[in-house]
């Protein structure tokens, strides 16, 4: 089936826009597309193949080299001057979620390496995607080691493969796109930093673009050959002028006073390091380019600016990204004013610089950008004593305060999780402590053992000249002891008794700890919380840990106490997720006074699920809440029970619970 045409995707000018300043410097870095499901992320990844030049090709070259400007380092090299040329589409590669390692960067071929003593190695996606696109679909869920290692190459260029005897350098040079559902878990912020350019994408509100949508895509469905034909006129226009824009490319100026005010506005959003001020100044020239300039303005510049950093302002993970495009243009007038004030000028052109200016405004060829991109977010609403108004029947919300350094708390022995950082696991990479038969490990083959089981049989199996005959059952995996994510369960106590204002403050500053800690080691992260005499679950076992910690801000208190209830709920939670996921190990966070008021025999109803919990094995913490002189120790009784580990609420995270502590006081 003929992909959808680019130009037949309604709406959505900053995806448009991204995408293609990327395929006309893929030197910026890439694209990270965030946005809700079904908003044709993926539609646009894959239409914009087709609108890449053709690139020519050495004849039997697994890494497509060019044959105007072979790489010298190529594995299937040298190349010979007068070698067979052809012509090929930039291709399109994926990028499955659950690839491995080897897939990805490539690997020795290790039968070839025993049966013949040939190093042979095994190109991986990285080198078929060079000269053209990678896409990752959902690069959120990808392990963070493969994601760092997509972003290298993407950043260098190259492709370097030290492992089982193999020494491979080769090119890759792509454009690196990714999407993601925010709601399914953020990248870390030292990874959103490595993309060049962010769009966040909405689904449109207004009605008739919406049966736009609907329109085309049905008429896309019943003949995709028609629909395609409609736009081909439209796609060849646009492929004319990313080829055109490639070629204006080097010459396109970017003068000394434009330079200084991109680094202006970098310092004034307060990014982290100089990727932003580089990016900024690439993805400025390439829209000059775009727009048929060959000299920078600021409208490049602002362009460049709304695309390149967003996603570099968070300062802690909860932040969303955005960019407050008033102060944008604010930055740039004040530099703007700063720079025709100067008695001599910035950079030695006199008068240059403003009739730069006045050229980049109205007379801008350039149609995509509009107003409008991915907001700051919304003030903080709340008085000053930490409380807000959540209705009536006596509840009240307390905010969360800042997070500190949570105290670790793991699961016992070895599990066999998904990647993450927090407890043992055997996971395909991590430190080699033993080796095992094929289908006990996710790990690569171990060349030396895999040679012993082998060597004994060789003279039953008449082997001849140098090789060594190995058969499928010899071949023995590396077992690597690494970390994994476990799933988090936060059980919260949010009944009256906890309703103090200094209680719940603490707790919420604890457990919000506790949720970027879950953030930081990859964790799967649910929470159940139990008030009013019922339990409900705030939030279902997901990797956005974001969103527990929206839900802890807005969580209300009030009512009595329904111990039984938040635990048996918490116990039905766990036995689903088992069921999905029996690989993933949990932690349950039980976060009460221990007390039990709701209902008849509370307390005898407590005990009872206690029981049950603790008769499933799960691994549990229970952190006290009880304050005062009076204590009762309740909390700790639960413990007991529970078989879990007993912490007061205040050793959770002490740096920030003293924060909290100062704040009351002052």
């Amino acid at each position: 089936m003929r992909p959808f045409p680019f130009t037949a995707v309604v709406g959505m000018p900053d995806l448009r826009l991204g995408l293609v300043l990327s395929a006309i410097s893929p030197s910026i870095g890439g694209v990270l597309v965030r946005g809700e499901k079904g908003t044709a992320k993926s539609t646009m990844v894959r239409a914009l193949a087709g609108l890449l030049p053709a690139v020519d090709v050495l004849a039997g070259c697994r890494f497509s080299c060019d044959p105007a400007d072979p790489d010298p380092g190529c594995p299937d090299g040298p190349h010979e001057g007068d070698g067979e040329v052809r012509t090929r589409r930039a291709r399109l590669v994926e990028l499955p979620v659950g690839a491995a390692e080897d897939r990805v960067v490539g690997s020795l071929d290790l039968e070839k390496a025993l049966s013949e003593g040939v190093t042979d190695y095994q190109p991986g996606l990285l080198a078929g995607a060079h000269r053209g696109l990678l896409y990752v679909d959902e690069v959120n869920l990808l392990h963070d080691h493969l994601v760092d290692t997509l972003l290298d190459a993407a950043a260098m260029g190259k492709v370097t493969v030290e492992r089982e005897g193999v020494s491979v350098s080769h090119a890759a040079r792509f454009v690196l796109i990714g999407t993601m559902n925010p709601e399914e878990g953020e990248l870390r912020p030292q990874l959103l930093d490595r993309f060049g350019l962010t769009v966040e994408v909405t689904a449109s509100r207004d009605a008739p673009q919406r049966a736009e949508v609907v329109r085309r895509r049905l008429a896309y469905e019943a003949d995709p050959g028609a629909f395609a034909g409609t736009y081909a006129e439209s796609e060849a226009r646009l492929a004319g002028d990313i080829a055109t824009a490639r070629a204006l490319l080097p010459s396109v100026c970017l003068p000394d006073s434009a330079l200084v005010r991109i680094a202006q506005v970098c310092a004034e959003f307060e990014v982290d390091g100089m990727r932003a001020d580089i990016v900024t100044a690439r993805t400025a020239i390439a829209h000059a380019a775009w727009s048929g300039r060959d000299t920078v303005t600021d409208e490049d510049i602002r362009v460049a600016a709304r695309l390149a950093l967003p996603h570099r302002r968070r300062r802690n993970p909860f932040d969303a990204p955005g960019l407050d495009e008033q102060r944008l243009d604010d930055v740039l007038r004040d530099s703007e004013n700063e720079q025709t004030d100067g008695t001599d000028g910035t950079d030695g052109e006199g008068s240059a610089e403003p009739k730069e200016e006045e050229t980049g405004g109205d007379s801008d060829p350039d149609p995509e950008p509009p107003e409008g991109g991915p907001g700051s977010g919304a003030p903080d609403n709340n008085g000053d004593d930490g409380t807000s108004s959540a209705g009536g029947n006596g509840e009240r919300t307390v905010t969360s305060g800042d997070p500190g350094k949570a105290k670790l708390f793991t699961v016992e022995g070895t599990g066999t999780g998904a990647h993450g950082r927090r407890s043992r696991a055997l996971t395909p990479s991590g430190r080699t402590v033993g080796v095992a038969a094929k289908g006990r490990s996710a790990a690569g083959p171990h060349l030396l053992a895999t040679v012993r089981a082998a060597a004994p049989h060789q003279l039953a199996r008449g082997r001849h000249g140098k090789g060594l005959v190995v058969r499928p059952g010899d071949v023995r995996y590396a077992l690597r002891e690494g970390k994994e994510g476990n799933l988090v369960l936060f059980c919260v106590d949010a009944s009256g008794s906890m309703g103090a204002r200094s209680r719940m403050r603490e707790v919420k500053a604890a457990v919000l700890s506790l949720l970027l800690d879950a953030y930081q080691r990859r964790d799967k992260v649910g929470m159940v919380t139990f008030r009013s005499g019922a339990a409900e679950v705030a939030l279902p076992p997901t990797i956005s840990v974001e969103a527990g910690a929206a839900r802890l801000d807005a969580l209300p208190t009030g009512g009595r106490t329904p111990l039984a209830e938040g635990l048996l709920k918490a116990a039905e939670i766990l036995r689903v997720e088992k069921l999905k996921d029996p690989a993933r190990r949990p932690l349950l966070v039980v976060v009460t006074d221990g007390r039990a008021t709701s209902g008849s025999r509370a307390v005898e109803r407590a005990h009872a699920a206690a029981d049950l919990l603790a008769a499933t094995g799960v691994a549990s913490v229970v952190l006290d809440c009880e304050s005062g002189r009076m204590r009762l120790g309740m909390a700790a009784d639960l413990a007991v029970r529970l078989g879990a580990e007993h912490v007061a609420v205040g050793e959770v995270a002490a740096d920030a619970v003293t924060r909290e502590v100062k704040a009351r006081a002052a």
